[in-house]
């Protein structure tokens, strides 16, 4: 029986006008890289052909083989019914291995960490362009505004966003691959980076050349963003676009290395070499331009932590929080909480570092850890899912291991220097999601189940019993058994403990969210006619949990059907059918008699400090407080005491 029938598969559609959402939503973080890279690189040392032909063919490399070959050509094929993500990933292959739960936690919080310094470095890069001509520009406040602005927005979904950068990140894009092209027609030497001896050379030769990693990396960081953010724009799509995007970006690192190669012997100092490339009369306007796809350059991070975000808490791993689906698309998501948390980290980063010389030092080091991590994931799934030879398996994880492990070594130079800032970010994110994982283990190890049919006699029993006040027409209990002759102990607890709650009909509800947008479908078991039934939901995940509508409609289809007699349980004088309705929430709370080990017990404290932050049961399953009421239920894991060692006495009276 359906309450709603439609359960199609939205896919994602290649075309034009997917392509130039993709542009607009995920590009945007790699797409600016430029801004920064080569004075990250440069810094204070002497522009010399070794170092800057090099560097360029460093990027060059580190874009075809980081960015090209393991995300946009491998990593994208493992798509979870159409997301993509670091915990997509991970949902793939954990049935098949137990050893990839902490790579894919520390991986999922080293992008969320990410997040959270992207978007000010880019930000903050652009605005700076304007110092040249504005002396004392107040670019501090300047980019706390902008941001506040882009977070306020995400609210109306990343397609209406997308449609709007598309645009601009078009224009960024032309802009770039112009501005380049200007700069290699007067120096067409540059070409020659595209040999990868000179980066092995400048890694060798050059004093220290391995710690310039640190500042290649940076034009790979939106990689895994691109990843995540699989889900809003479609593998085709992200395909196809990149070409152009990549284009784009060579042009643009080789014409700012062909101005650095004019400039040989001197020290970049204050200047930045993206601006450089510029001709004076487009100084301003191209200002304007990077800031605006510095703004989009954000959205990458953020629609990929949404994604991130909603990913770990059907896992597990994330509290259940407030999902929003602002759009007909299964990757179209805005998690309202994780959207606060991100835009305060974001303020946190500007005002703590100031200018964006100074976030590079944070920048790159925590993403360098999660693309780590998507190697180790992505290589299982391979192995595991995939079937693919062990050897070609092995030469897939020796590469991307030798090629992240020297990009995480330069990167560690970093950690003084601000580095320790993203890693903090990281490692609580990663203790939450670890208190959070482990402490709903311990808790669903001590959720007891027992058999129904024992107890269906006392509940017809006290379903008929007069001398008790009815608690309610309809007693409606969630529960998470997917056995319908068996109940957790709680909801036994709940009716026969203190002041038995009597009903006319006892209803268990269990749901089942599936990877159908818009699955509507229930099943029904009458194990008691008119007394004990059990209805079970499975519904997709667009669908809203609103329990108790949803089950007011499945009443009426009952009615309609003959399977409910109506007349003998609900006869009233007013029209509507189906009498009064009370939903018990049983919320699980670990007891004080429970034994625990000192680590267990931080967990669990740490697990209800952190459950606060969530959102309710009543609230997740659409309930209305007026008809629920709600329950504690002691879980306990080993009494302290077993026996105490009490001895009567007899009392002595004076007289």
């Amino acid at each position: 029986m359906s309450v709603k029938q439609n359960s199609s598969t939205h896919h994602i559609p290649f075309n034009m006008a997917g392509m130039l959402i993709a542009i607009g939503i995920i590009y945007g973080d790699i797409g600016t890289s430029p801004l920064y890279v080569f004075n990250a690189i440069i810094d204070q040392r002497e522009i010399t052909e070794k170092l800057i032909l090099g560097a360029l063919s460093c990027v060059f490399w580190t874009l075809t083989l980081q960015t090209t070959l393991k995300y946009v050509i491998l990593t994208l094929r493992a798509d979870n019914n159409g997301e993509g993500g670091i915990f997509s990933l991970y949902a793939l292959i954990k049935r098949r291995t137990k050893y990839m739960l902490i790579p894919a936690i520390i991986g999922g919080a080293a992008l969320l960490a990410d997040g959270i310094i992207t978007p000010p470095i880019s930000v903050a890069s652009a605005v700076e362009g304007l110092e040249s001509r504005i002396p004392n520009l107040p670019t501090v406040g300047i980019v706390v505004i902008i941001l506040s602005l882009l977070f306020i927005i995400q609210q109306f979904g990343t397609r209406a966003v997308g449609k709007s950068f598309a645009p601009v990140m078009v224009l960024w894009f032309c802009m770039l691959a112009v501005l380049g092209i200007s700069q290699i027609i007067t120096f067409p030497e540059v070409f020659r980076a595209f040999n990868p001896y000179y980066a092995f050379d400048l890694l060798k030769n050059y004093p220290q050349g391995y710690l310039l990693l640190g500042g290649v990396f940076l034009c790979t960081t939106g990689a895994e963003a691109l990843y995540s953010d699989l889900g809003h724009c479609g593998r085709k799509n992200i395909r196809v676009s990149w070409l152009f995007v990549k284009s784009c970006l060579i042009l643009n690192y080789f014409g700012q290395g062909a101005w650095l190669l004019k400039h040989q012997g001197e020290l970049l100092g204050e200047r930045r070499v993206f601006f450089e490339t510029m001709p004076p009369w487009f100084l301003i306007p191209g200002v304007i331009i990077a800031t605006l796809a510095a703004i989009i350059a954000s959205q990458a991070l953020i629609t990929g932590s949404f994604t991130l975000i909603s990913e770990a808490i059907r896992l597990g791993f994330w509290p259940k929080m407030r999902v929003v689906y602002p759009t007909e698309q299964k990757g179209q998501t805005f998690v309202p909480t994780i959207n606060v948390i991100l835009w305060v980290g974001c303020v946190f980063v500007v005002l703590f570092f100031k200018e964006s010389s100074k976030m590079e030092a944070a920048y790159g080091l925590a993403i360098t850890l999660c693309m780590l991590m998507t190697t180790l994931l992505f290589a299982t799934y391979l192995k595991a899912r995939l079937k693919i030879n062990a050897l070609v398996v092995g030469l897939f994880l020796a590469t991307f291991l030798i090629i992240e492990g020297a990009f995480l070594y330069a990167n560690l130079h970093k950690f003084w220097h601000g580095g320790y800032i993203s890693l903090l970010m990281a490692a609580a994110l990663v203790t939450i999601m670890l208190v959070w994982y482990r402490a709903r283990q311990i808790r669903n190890q001590l959720v007891e189940f027992v058999e129904l049919n024992q107890f269906i006699p006392m509940l017809e029993k006290l379903s008929n019993d007069h001398s008790f006040p009815k608690y309610a027409t309809n007693l409606v209990f969630l529960t998470s058994s997917e056995r319908v002759d068996r109940v957790e102990k709680k909801i036994i607890y709940s009716i026969f403990e203190n002041k038995p709650k009597r009903a006319d009909v006892y209803w268990l509800i269990h749901v089942e969210v599936t990877d159908q947008p818009y699955t509507c479908d229930y099943s029904v078991n009458h194990i008691v006619a008119n007394d004990i039934i059990r209805v079970d939901f499975k519904l997709g995940f667009r669908v809203e949990q609103k329990i108790n509508i949803l089950l007011r409609k499945v009443i009426e289809e009952m009615i309609a059907s003959n399977e409910l007699d109506v007349e003998m349980k609900y006869r009233t004088q007013y029209s509507f059918i189906g009498g009064d309705f009370r939903y018990v929430i049983i919320k699980k709370e670990f007891s004080y008699e429970n034994k625990m080990r000192f680590f267990d017990k931080l967990l669990v404290y740490g697990h209800s400090v952190i459950k606060r932050f969530g959102q309710t049961e009543e609230k997740g399953f659409g309930l209305d407080q007026a008809i629920v009421t709600t329950e504690s239920y002691p879980l306990i894991f080993n009494r302290k005491v077993k026996d105490f060692p009490l001895k009567r006495i007899d009392s002595q009276h004076t007289h």
